[in-house]
């Protein structure tokens, strides 16, 4: 019994005897601008910000897609550098932002400024207010930020934080690690305005006290506190408290100074 394939080949072959060639269908092909807008969303949102930037380069259609603020929910930065480049866009579908910058030039941003060498200082200065800068315009841009990860922000200031905390108040969680500027005035301005917060790290803060932690404990019994080895750092000291310090402490047999129990690398005085 022959089948419908067998009747098919037969056909094809009495044409082809007949001088008649078989058509063939071309195959089904697609532009990527042919997919609607929702494709196109999910698919840039599987690349990393570069090749996003290098795809909406290719036509109008595409660089909307790459505008659209709904493809940037969340932005990672893994170095300073990052936050120069103009391959992401800030907007209120942010919900997270984390910074964490792993680099030797860390250990320069945490010195304080009066011992810093010029050679220090001008590694600074390349980037000294760049997280600021960058953070005031998401103050400006992301009124729904719901989480804030900055490590190894040396330069990350406490007014900036709190504006941070005011423009967007439904902020849960603030992780700080290895910020050298942060002082107890951050805790202070969490207590006053993280209204919505649940969660707040401050590690490795050389500045934060253990009296200023327990006053944010006190204002606020629900908020979940980490302060892994920040209270039990030694804190800055301006320079006017370390030559009084000198004064109190004379100078040992031989010429060296006693140091003072409580000195470090110069800074702030705590609370």
């Amino acid at each position: 019994m022959s089948t419908s394939r067998d009747l098919g080949r037969e056909q094809e072959a009495g044409q082809t005897l007949a001088g008649h060639t078989p058509s063939v269908r071309p195959p089904l092909t697609m532009h990527i601008t042919q997919l609607n807008r929702e494709c196109l969303l999910c698919l840039f949102s599987f690349l990393d910000k570069d090749s996003r930037k290098s795809l909406s380069r290719t036509c109008t259609q595409l660089r909307e897609v790459f505008e659209d603020p709904t493809l940037w929910p969340l932005l990672h930065f893994h170095s300073l550098a990052e936050l120069r480049k103009d391959n992401f866009r800030l907007g209120p579908a942010l919900r997270s932002l984390s910074i964490c910058w792993h680099s030797s030039r860390v250990q320069v941003c945490s010195i304080e400024d009066w011992l810093k060498s010029a050679f220090q200082r001008s590694v600074c200065s390349q980037h000294e207010n760049l997280v600021n800068e960058f953070l005031l315009q998401v103050c400006d841009r992301c009124p729904n930020l719901a989480s804030v990860t900055l490590s190894g922000c040396g330069h990350v200031t406490d007014d900036c934080l709190a504006r941070l905390l005011l423009s967007c108040p439904r902020l849960r969680t603030l992780r700080l690690e290895n910020c050298a500027r942060v002082t107890n005035r951050t805790l202070a301005a969490v207590a006053a305005h993280g209204r919505a917060l649940q969660t707040l790290h401050v590690d490795f803060c050389r500045n934060v006290s253990a009296a200023g932690l327990l006053r944010l404990r006190a204002a606020c019994p629900s908020l979940t506190l980490s302060a892994e080895h920040s209270a039990a750092m030694i804190p800055d000291q301006p320079p006017r408290a370390r030559a009084c310090a000198a004064s109190v402490f004379p100078a040992a047999p031989g010429g060296l100074c006693l140091p003072h129990p409580t000195s470090s690398y110069g800074g702030r005085a705590r609370d």
